[in-house]
């Protein structure tokens, strides 16, 4: 799942052992959906919590 805001998406990277065999492995973003307002409608929102902070910051100073 990506964030609809920044589109951060799944990273990938190796899981490395002591005897240096190496394995994929993948980090998911923190996707959260929320309710908020886009062009005066209200929808459904997925966005990860770096972006929700971000947004909860700027809705508390207006």
């Amino acid at each position: 799942m990506k964030c609809d805001l920044c589109e951060k998406s799944k990273l990938f990277g190796n899981n490395v052992s002591h005897s240096n065999r190496r394995t994929r492995k993948q980090s998911k973003p923190n996707i959260r959906t929320i309710k908020a307002e886009v062009d005066g409608k209200a929808m459904r929102v997925h966005i990860c919590t770096r972006c929700l902070r971000t947004h909860n910051k700027y809705a508390q100073s207006a």
